[in-house]
């Protein structure tokens, strides 16, 4: 319990840095954390999304187009646990499709 209380801190701290780089490091966290444990995800989803939606909106173009790239991948991981934060992501994401950047509009 405690290594996944410092593994969630961990990635709230890297979701919320003010470097672009460790905030793409907090993203492929998370996606490691999806395919390695998706149950600690799961069960923490809200905390981690209120962490996560703020990069969906990132004000650097690499990291918003990282962040939409990997949500691609976690949704068919995660499933039915993105039920509790689907409202949070979908305003996120429809912010990005007026992206005059043509790959975050794509992504």
């Amino acid at each position: 319990a405690r290594d996944e209380t410092e593994t969630l801190q961990n990635l709230y701290n890297l979701l919320e840095a003010k470097g672009f780089e460790a905030r793409l490091e907090g993203v492929a966290l998370l996606l490691e954390l999806c395919k390695n444990s998706p149950k600690l995800i799961a069960t923490n989803i809200a905390q981690i999304f209120d962490y996560f939606v703020l990069r969906v909106a990132d004000s650097h173009k690499k990291a918003k187009q990282m962040v939409l790239d990997v949500l691609a991948e976690i949704i068919p991981i995660l499933k039915d646990a993105l039920n509790l934060v689907i409202v949070l992501l979908v305003e996120g994401i429809t912010k990005n499709l007026s992206s005059k950047d043509p790959r975050v509009h794509a992504a």
